[in-house]
């Protein structure tokens, strides 16, 4: 847009505004009438947001309407939406009463509307502050495990994701200040997750498809890591951490630091995190293809769990009246063991084959720019702007030689259209564009390069009905996966109770088909969701959605041996020989290939106000077409040479289990409850519960499959001392998939007490914390490596963390 045509978008704008323009004087104040400092006042529709003083007094002039709605909020208290009408000569002396909350309320970034966890539809967890600081570990999986309805794919402490609700991989959506991370964690659970919560301000968990505002592939949830890295005003502040880690003599030193420059806002943070291989409690065993004779048992430690990890953020934003443009280059470089893959750990006439040393080497660049700019023009309210370009890369390194190169390129933009309050519906438009060059070179590359582009339109609105927020939305996208040189490799896969010698070994480098892939989609989302506040403190929330999600690169065209989850993956592109004494085990699919279809039912209570918060959801999921890995029972060589077999029979040492991804219907339904109860000033106590059940429509379970849980956590929080005590429990899972074994219960005890030093200059945090306490033996059950991965042994942590 030229200068001359926005000055006149501008010069309209303002001849056609209404001639009133009306004032609002008020106070804020809690249930005792006393007056609560610095609450932000946000004139909704109107871009308008103020800071109450220290009287709790805020003033707003030049109200364009005969009508206005104020959003308050405030630490501590729940936020709380006021409707106005606004007579001629204003409005003077006004009081808004908050109301006190044990629940902790933090505003959400994740959505255009920025509310809080309390007044969505969807549920939202968001993880900040200390609690953030204390939780924090070197996956993002593992930092997440606590928060209600979240559970971690555990992979050895080194590339653990999270999994919501039982769902995972290319269902889930994690991304860095609302734009797809760009990494490889989508494709394997032994693929990093490149975000970093040191240096986060907090991470919001969208528990529910999510696919409005991101798109299909957070059909699942989206996991939102939110830094500073383009700061939004002009303020000086940093933070700093010093920690020292004893299961895994982990070391880890971080710190960001903002300020300004007249109208220019400057960032910078950095990392460096190091860690050995982790110890396992005193009794456990790692079990190595079934046998338990392994060298790490009686070390005590899990080899190839040591990790290395360094990163920076530079930023820059300048500061407008009416928003910010910034732009920001992040760094991440990361080295990390990838524990499990052994071809070796079996004892063949006297002599033990020891764990090769396997690593990972990642590297990723990413350039972000972010801006919210204020328009008050007729048309436009306000206009968001998101674009990243990532440059990712890992290459996995066996014995010192580089064997598979995973490689991934991606740009990504989305733009938020907000309109002016339309017969009191506010929302926009947004756009979004997705594009990614994703490729696997090397023995182990177990799919093909292909590219993936997405581009998608949606619209998202909501109006306040008296007491009820009503949230609708639509979105529909237009995905295109291409691959070249796909190939159908000769597999002649068996099950192990066959004889070896009725079947053909020679798995060489002849090909029986060579093919181009182009596939096309165009899924839709609908959503309908609605809060009621039916009495002060309580509301009610429901949310409907329908979600498409068109299959991932990975899910159509695996075929070959992912040795991080000790599997060959075969992907839906392809299907089992109906000839079972074919040579050929696997070969073309020729049915149609269907999208994903979930249709999803969230149901919300929340008790609010008071010294007890309450929060219970229940949800349903039924979901066609679903995407999943199903254990064929055949076998398959993993591609490396073995010569450890003896002449009276085959050694299947050298063998990976075939799992093929096929699409069946299956339902999940479960539900999620945390109760926080305010004993006393300093005496906190809490609650909380989630069961996941995830079974096939036709009958049987989806494997890896969460537990029930519960936990409990009692906290003193004083002015200087703070401390917390943690047991959870996961129950014994035995709703297992065929083929799948399961997995005994266990309790965890973590614990932790920090001293506070109020300073001049800044103030400092010093802190110990335990987990694992009793040192149990403790196997993931969502984990593909949980019978060789069991969960680090006993912990003690000490640390230091500065502001100022």
């Amino acid at each position: 847009m030229s200068r001359k045509t926005l000055l006149a978008s501008l010069i309209a704008a303002s001849l056609s505004g209404q001639l009133w323009a009306q004032s609002v004087q008020g106070t804020v104040v809690d249930e005792q009438g006393q007056p609560v400092a610095d609450a932000w006042v946000t004139v909704i529709g109107q871009n308008k947001k103020i800071k109450t003083d220290a009287s709790g007094r805020f003033e707003f002039s030049n109200l364009q309407s005969k009508q206005a709605e104020l959003h308050i909020e405030a630490s501590s208290f729940a936020h709380r939406n006021f409707h106005l009408d606004l007579p001629e000569q204003g409005l003077q002396g006004m009081q808004f009463a908050l109301i006190s909350t044990a629940l902790e309320v933090i505003d959400v970034k994740a959505s255009p509307f920025h509310a809080s966890a309390t007044e969505s539809a969807l549920p939202v967890s968001v993880l900040a502050g200390d609690r953030l600081k204390m939780n924090q570990q070197s996956t993002l999986g593992d930092t997440l495990k606590n928060e209600v309805g979240v559970h971690s794919n555990f992979y050895g402490s080194v590339a653990s994701s999270p999994i919501i609700r039982g769902l995972d991989g290319p269902r889930v959506l994690i991304t860095q200040n609302g734009l797809d991370a760009g990494d490889a964690s989508r494709v394997g659970p032994d693929h990093s997750v490149s975000a970093e919560a040191s240096t986060a301000s907090q991470i919001e968990v969208l528990r529910g498809p999510a696919t409005l505002f991101y798109g299909s592939g957070a059909i699942g949830g989206v996991v939102n890591v939110v830094d500073n890295r383009i700061p939004t005003e002009q303020v000086t502040k940093g933070e700093w951490m010093l920690q020292r880690e004893s299961v895994n003599n982990e070391k880890l030193a971080s710190g960001s630091a903002q300020t300004f420059i007249g109208q220019t806002g400057l960032y910078a943070d950095v990392f460096w995190r190091d860690n050995d291989d982790y110890s396992i409690p005193g009794q456990a065993e790692i079990h190595q293809d079934g046998d338990e004779d392994h060298e790490d048992s009686a070390s005590g430690k899990v080899a190839n769990t040591a990790a290395t990890a360094k990163g920076f953020s530079l930023g820059s934003s300048y500061l407008l009246e009416n928003g910010f443009v910034g732009l920001s280059f992040g760094q991440l470089k990361r080295e990390y063991g990838i524990p499990g893959h052994s071809h070796g750990g079996h004892e063949h006439e006297g002599e033990e084959h020891a764990e090769e040393s396997v690593y990972a080497d990642l590297k990723q660049d990413r350039v972000q720019f972010l801006s919210e700019l204020d328009l008050d023009l007729p048309w436009l309210q306000k206009l968001n702007s998101r674009i990243a370009y990532t440059d990712y890369q890992h290459m996995e390194i066996e014995e010192g030689v580089a064997g598979t190169t995973f490689k991934n390129q991606s740009e990504e933009a989305r733009f938020e259209l907000l309109h002016p309050v339309i017969s009191e519906w506010r929302g926009g438009v947004s756009l979004h564009y997705k594009h990614s060059d994703f490729a696997a070179v090397g023995a182990e590359a177990f799919t093909p390069p292909s590219t993936s582009e997405m581009l998608a339109v949606a619209l998202m609105e909501e109006r306040h009905f008296g007491s009820v927020l009503l949230q609708l939305g639509a979105r529909t996208e237009q995905v295109t996966i291409d691959a070249n040189d796909v190939l159908l490799p000769e597999l002649a896969a068996h099950s192990h109770d066959e004889e070896a010698d009725d079947h053909d070994h020679d798995h060489g480098a002849e090909f029986i088909r060579v093919f181009d892939v182009e596939h096309k989609f165009k899924p839709y989302s609908l959503s309908a969701g609605a809060v009621w506040d039916f009495t002060q403190g309580y509301n009610l929330g429901v949310s409907l959605s329908r979600s498409e999600r068109a299959p991932s690169a990975s899910e159509l065209l695996s075929f070959g041996p992912h040795i991080g989850t000790g599997s060959y993956e075969v992907g839906a592109l392809f299907s089992l020989n109906s000839d079972p004494e074919a040579e050929q085990a696997i070969v073309l699919n020729r049915q149609p290939i269907e999208m994903e279809v979930a249709n999803n039912l969230d149901l919300t209570f929340r008790k609010i106000s008071g010294d007890i918060g309450l929060v219970l959801n229940a949800f349903y999921n039924k979901v066609d077409n679903y995407y999943y890995q199903q254990n064929t029972g055949l076998f398959a060589e993993s591609g490396h040479s073995h010569d450890h077999g003896d002449e009276e029979g085959h050694d299947h040492s050298g063998e990976l289990p075939v799992y093929l991804f096929v699409a069946e219907d299956v339902i999940l339904h479960g539900f999620e409850s945390q109760l926080a109860w305010q004993i006393a000033q300093p005496y906190r106590f809490t609650v909380q519960a989630d069961y996941i059940r995830a079974r096939l429509d036709r009958g049987g379970d989806l494997p890896r499959t969460p537990p029930l849980r519960l936990s409990s956590e009692l906290a003193y929080e004083g002015d200087q001392i703070s401390a917390d005590l943690r047991l959870t429990r996961y129950f014994k899972q035995d709703k297992v998939s065929e083929l799948e074994s399961a997995t005994a219960g266990y309790s965890l005890l973590d614990a932790s007490v920090s001293y506070h030093l109020s300073g001049a200059l800044q103030d400092l945090v010093l802190y110990a914390k335990g987990e694992n306490l009793t040192d149990e033996e403790s196997r993931v059950h969502t984990s593909f490596l949980k019978d060789k991965t069991p969960l680090p042994g006993r912990s003690l942590g000490l640390g230091i963390r500065g502001q100022f």
